[in-house]
């Protein structure tokens, strides 16, 4: 990596930097092969901070579904449970048209900040939905009727999702 990657990357992630924001987005812009490999490599860190910073970098470049794999795997992994909902609002700078299931996922599975910001994607992004999506979220929400996190948001998801699949299912029905 040339010295100015490094450089940003060096601001970026120093604590005492007021300016963290912009050399993670200066990065995004510059960002090479290496530099979204490396991107990719603290999204799953364990320093969560590092790791939002280089999801706002990731915003800022070419590849949009390495990115998306990699941020909704660190949204689903349990040790970022207490900050789930600052990778779901992250998620607002990238392409989630061909993300339906993932989203939902999120609605159905995250903390009250996740899923509230999960159910406004779902609510707002116009998404490509195929059958196959459909089968899909039909299986992740078939898990939750039987495993659900917080049992007593059972009717309110139920109220919002079983419209919401019906309105989809309609969509492909002759």
């Amino acid at each position: 990596m040339d010295e100015e990657i490094e450089k940003l990357f060096q601001r970026m992630l120093d604590p005492e930097e007021s300016e963290a924001y912009n050399f993670a987005d200066k990065l995004g812009l510059k960002a090479t092969e290496e530099v979204k490999d490396k991107l990719i490599e603290l999204v799953l860190s364990d320093d969560w901070e590092a790791a939002y910073l280089a999801c706002r970098a990731l915003s800022k470049t070419p590849w949009n579904e390495e990115s998306l794999d990699a941020i909704f795997k660190a949204i689903h992994d349990r040790k970022n449970k207490q900050q789930q909902g600052a990778f779901v609002q992250i998620l607002e700078e990238f392409d989630l048209s061909q993300r339906f299931v993932d989203v939902f996922r999120v609605y159905l599975f995250g903390n009250f900040k996740s899923s509230s910001l999960a159910k406004e994607y779902l609510d707002s992004v116009e998404f490509d939905i195929s059958p196959r999506t459909i089968r899909k979220a039909e299986k992740h929400w078939n898990h939750y009727l039987h495993n659900p996190e917080d049992p007593d948001s059972l009717s309110i998801k139920k109220s919002e999702v079983e419209p919401m699949l019906l309105e989809m299912r309609e969509l492909f029905s002759d």
